[in-house]
């Protein structure tokens, strides 16, 4: 018999309706996984809707195998007259009138006025894009309520919260716990974390992921943008959020509940598991793409606490999405031009922070109560680091 919330063996022979998926970010790390994802279920998903940022060569390869109606290319050109060009295909993709999913796999700030585009037209937004409501939080949240769209986290810690509370709906939360690798650099000192070069942070120990999300995950900088977006996601205070280093990148999150009891959820790190979960939230269907979680193989799990003062950005974060109106985005803002830098080789590890820091304490107080006024801070904080470096 099939659990509660599952679909049983008989799934394939029932009439599931075909969904339509539209993926933002389809040449990246979390698009082709998805697309391996997608290639498994043809019978439950058809892909209408890709746009990339610049891998013209992938994407034309994408589109010859799946034929979609609309194909978007943000930068770069295409002999192909057909693609949309510029920034404005991701919203146009967003709304495609075939999507009923749209997987916001978007890198940085950018990803943003394509969810709210998405959620305002009623769809449901898979979204590994975590700067769409570090920016604009309470603007995404309106947008849902607005149009009626559903947002189902991608990022494996929140799916895994998601995961805890199926069922518990309606239980009282007391804590969230977010479970973080630890990074490339983890018990580095500092003295060790100023000579830390490029190819040392791209060094992740667990997860397979593109540059700036990699760079991310060795300042800690991507668990900061993960306490925000569960603070929005789930209606959780920041004091009931707290983060711990798992170095096997095993248990994706905890809830705790007020009575005690906490949930895990644990699976092996592939980001397949939580793109699949997005997909076909709150059922679950059939899958043999990522190996079997063993625990008998499984290394044993171990955790540690943050070490904040080698690692000040997660501090940085959750400060800026306690002080909230524009900070978060200044936050935001500032450390992907400061991790743009870094990986030019133009300023050093331990300069990240300092740059987010110093872009703070300059603009953190501004307003962020429109697109118009996050938009401004978040274009303020990126000139502020780059005139901060001679840049």
């Amino acid at each position: 018999m099939s659990s509660a919330g599952s679909e049983g063996p008989s799934a394939k022979s029932m009439n599931v309706p075909m969904k339509g998926v539209a993926i933002l970010g389809s040449t990246g790390s979390i698009g082709t996984a998805a697309l391996r994802v997608l290639g498994r279920h043809p019978d439950r998903f058809r892909v209408v809707a890709l746009t990339a940022y610049e891998n013209v060569a992938l994407l034309a390869e994408q589109v010859a195998e799946l034929s979609p109606s609309f194909v978007g290319l943000v930068a770069g050109t295409s002999s192909d007259a057909r693609w949309r060009n510029g920034p404005p295909c991701l919203t146009e993709a967003a709304i495609h009138p075939d999507a009923d999913i749209v997987l916001n796999a978007v890198v940085g700030a950018a990803g943003l006025q394509a969810t709210l585009a998405a959620l305002r037209a009623g769809k449901r937004v898979a979204l590994a894009n975590k700067e769409s409501l570090v920016v604009g939080g309470p603007l995404v949240l309106d947008a849902r309520r607005a149009g009626g769209g559903e947002l189902v986290p991608v990022d494996s810690e929140h799916s895994a919260i998601l995961q805890c509370l199926a069922g518990c709906a309606h239980v009282p939360v007391r804590r969230i716990i977010l479970t973080a690798s630890g990074g490339p650099f983890r018990g580095w000192s500092q003295a060790q974390l100023a000579k830390a070069s490029v190819s040392d942070a791209l060094r992740h120990p667990t997860w397979s992921m593109g540059r700036k999300i990699t760079i991310d995950s060795a300042t800690l900088a991507n668990k900061a943008l993960e306490v925000i977006e569960a603070h929005y996601l789930f209606g959780v205070p920041y004091d009931a959020i707290d983060v711990v280093v798992h170095p096997q990148s095993l248990v994706h999150s905890f809830v705790e509940f007020v009575d005690g009891s906490v949930v895990a959820q644990i699976g092996i790190p592939s980001m397949e598991l939580p793109i699949l979960y997005a997909l076909t939230h709150p059922n679950r269907i059939e899958d043999q793409g990522v190996p079997r979680f063993d625990p008998v193989a499984a290394q044993a799990m171990t955790y540690e606490a943050v070490d904040h003062e080698a690692f000040p950005t997660l501090g940085l974060g959750i400060a800026a999405g306690r002080q909230g109106g524009a900070a978060p985005a200044v936050f935001n803002a500032a450390n992907e031009q400061a991790v743009a830098l870094f990986l030019e080789q133009r300023l050093t590890f331990p300069d990240i922070p300092r740059a987010i820091s110093s872009a703070l304490d300059a603009i953190g107080d501004t307003a962020g109560d429109s697109i118009e006024a996050l938009l401004d801070a978040d274009a303020r904080a990126r000139r502020h680091v780059l005139e901060m470096f001679a840049c």
